[in-house]
């Protein structure tokens, strides 16, 4: 298996998408995966890389990548060496570092043997889930799209009340990292773009209007973002499909560092539940 880390793609947005690829070496053009990574993410984080060789040994062109404001550097893509990087990103310049993306492997020469340009799927995990739900409903060169523990409203996601009032005040509020300690920031700057872009940004919209075939997962035991958002999304979209994993936490029942070289049973099915999915 080919495998190929940290790949600099320019975006939009003065800095690089960090890329990596992972396929069977055969000359024979394989349906194209475009993974996107949640909130407080990171293309290697837990067992993503597991994930990815698996989807490549059953047959697929498997792309992941850190988005450009996730709070990365190419010298450090894993955690959050840049936390104003992270405090500047916001949901269109995650849509547009994917429209990079896509467009850098329709465009990429070294892997016309090895992809097929005419088969690109989107799959992402929480806050990404909604970020591909968008991007396939607008871009004509999507074949279907996978919401993994996906969220289904971004609004309810916005400070509201006096703390909105007190966001706008100091310019910045802070979420913890339970897992690296860091106060990591949201300038204003997050919320005015939704508001400037909010009907783009619905999920529910882009859900609604969806024309090509839907996949959600989640888990019955996520209690990060709860399994009514994926009724939501599936109520939005009659003819998606919805698969719960009973048990599955938000992650799957992984986690980071993850060392093992299997996964677990449950991200484990929801890797054969997409590759059903997509060869059907």
């Amino acid at each position: 298996m080919k495998r190929i880390t940290n790949i600099q793609i320019t975006g939009t947005h003065n800095k690089p998408i960090l890329t990596d690829v992972f396929y069977t070496e055969n000359n024979t053009p394989k349906p194209i995966i475009i993974f996107c990574h949640g909130y407080k993410g990171f293309k290697d984080w837990g067992a993503w890389n597991q994930m990815a060789e698996t989807f490549a040994d059953a047959g697929f062109f498997f792309i992941k990548f850190n988005f450009s404001h996730n709070g990365g550097t190419p010298e450090q893509p894993i955690d959050f060496p840049d936390l104003d990087a992270f405090g500047n990103n916001n949901y269109s310049i995650e849509l547009d570092d994917l429209k990079s993306v896509i467009d850098w492997i329709t465009l990429h020469p070294d892997y016309s043997n090895e992809a097929d340009l005419k088969n690109i799927n989107l799959f992402g995990h929480s806050r990404a889930g909604g970020i591909v739900t968008i991007k396939a409903e607008e871009d004509s060169r999507i074949s279907r799209v996978i919401s993994l523990a996906g969220v289904s409203d971004y609004a309810k996601r916005m400070s509201s009340g006096k703390a909105l009032e007190q966001w706008k005040v100091n310019g910045v509020e802070y979420v913890v990292n339970g897992r690296t300690k860091q106060n990591m920031p949201h300038y204003y700057q997050y919320f005015e773009d939704f508001k400037n872009n909010e009907d783009r940004l619905t999920i529910k919209r882009a859900v609604s209007q969806l024309k090509i075939p839907h996949l959600i997962i989640h888990g019955s035991a996520d209690t990060s973002v709860l399994i009514e958002e994926a009724y939501n999304l599936h109520q939005w979209n009659p003819n998606s499909e919805l698969k719960i994993i009973d048990g599955a936490n938000h992650v799957f029942e992984t986690s980071h560092p993850w060392s093992k070289k299997e996964l677990t049973p449950q991200l484990q099915e929801a890797v054969d539940t997409v590759i059903t999915f997509l060869k059907q």
